[in-house]
């Protein structure tokens, strides 16, 4: 569980870096959600959370885009 709560946090970094908002925003919800389920005693639904947790480390890490505009008509 620790691992993946790191992992999710190093991937936001990466994703979100330069744009504390985001940064900020990325940061609460992981946050949240962990604490919400830290008392889960059941097996399968803890599985099924890290499951869930994982999906979103993917989609993070390979479908969020950030864009920079470079000039008043470039992103």
């Amino acid at each position: 569980v620790l691992k993946l709560f790191k992992l999710l946090h190093r991937t936001r970094q990466e994703v979100f870096k330069n744009d504390t908002k985001a940064l900020e925003a990325a940061r609460q919800k992981i946050n949240e959600e962990f604490r919400n389920n830290q008392d889960e005693t059941s097996e399968e639904k803890i599985n099924e959370l890290l499951k869930i947790a994982s999906d979103v480390e993917v989609i993070l890490r390979t479908s969020v885009i950030q864009a920079v505009h470079t000039d008043s008509d470039k992103i």
